[in-house]
């Protein structure tokens, strides 16, 4: 186990101890540091990829490990990014523990090749899996979100001041955020599902395979299309749009879990879509 990438996780884990402390006690100084080992965890867990990518001599992703290792990072990236631009403290008290969660997972799982190398040595595969994992990081916040925001509005609805209702931002910002994080996510595996079926012309001859994998991937984008057709259109807000967030992760899990271990294809456990 690279030494580096265990401190990433340690440093992680302080993140989350942190948030859970700014949860509880509302001091700022909490909140501050949490996002100071956030950074920290991140800086190391992308030396410890590049480092990985580097003695494989490809985009490490070729077993559960490096996968589960890559989206871990990915989460953190697109949080970090969401935070900066929003300014939403509250969402490291979701993204801090599903992160740590994360790579503990990846941490005891088995580091088998379960792909031949060569088929990895491609910028367009390089291409679609960063743009696959972000995008699926943005659909994981955007879950969060969804939860964070049912949470207010039953507090609201309970008119009592009530232990979330003074620590959770107003319902319009989560929505917004919400609302952006599925754009965001969208607009990532759109971008990823056009390099992924370029990159399988180019491996195995054609576009399309219908590969267990290849389907459910474009069930995943039919679905985000139309919450965001119906957001556009209808005007899908609030607290519907906060638990169509929250199924359409349940369907991106499922991508990404449950095909590889339930369906066969010729993806394997490399990639997420």
């Amino acid at each position: 186990m690279e030494p580096v990438f265990i401190i990433a996780t340690l440093v992680y884990m302080l993140s989350c101890a942190c948030y859970f402390g700014y949860l509880f006690f509302q001091k700022p100084i909490f909140q501050r540091t949490a996002v100071g080992l956030m950074a920290a965890g991140f800086a190391l867990h992308t030396v410890s990829l590049v480092a990985c990518g580097i003695r494989a001599g490809h985009f490490p992703v070729n077993n559960l490990h490096e996968t589960l290792s890559v989206t871990g990072w990915a989460i953190a990236a697109v949080f970090l990014a969401f935070f900066f631009m929003y300014r939403l403290k509250v969402l490291g008290i979701y993204a801090a523990p599903l992160i740590t969660l994360v790579m503990i997972a990846a941490y005891q799982m088995p580091r088998p090749m379960s792909q031949d190398p060569q088929l990895l040595k491609s910028w367009w595969l390089a291409a679609h899996i960063i743009t696959i994992f972000l995008g699926n990081a943005a659909f994981a916040l955007a879950c969060g979100l969804g939860m964070l925001y049912l949470l207010q509005e039953n507090a609201i609805k309970k008119k009592t001041r009530g232990f979330f209702f003074s620590r959770l931002p107003s319902l319009d910002l989560l929505d917004t955020t919400g609302y952006a994080s599925i754009v965001v996510g969208f607009s990532m595996i759109t971008i990823g599902l056009i390099t992924g079926v370029v990159y399988a012309k180019a491996i195995w001859g054609r576009f399309w395979s219908w590969d267990p994998k290849e389907v459910w991937s474009a069930i995943s984008w039919l679905f985000y299309a139309a919450l965001l057709h119906k957001r556009l259109t209808v005007g899908w807000r609030g607290r519907r749009a906060a638990i169509m967030a929250i199924i359409g992760f349940g369907v991106i899990l499922f991508t990404f879990f449950g095909v590889n271990f339930l369906l066969q294809g010729h993806h394997g456990t490399f990639t997420a879509m």
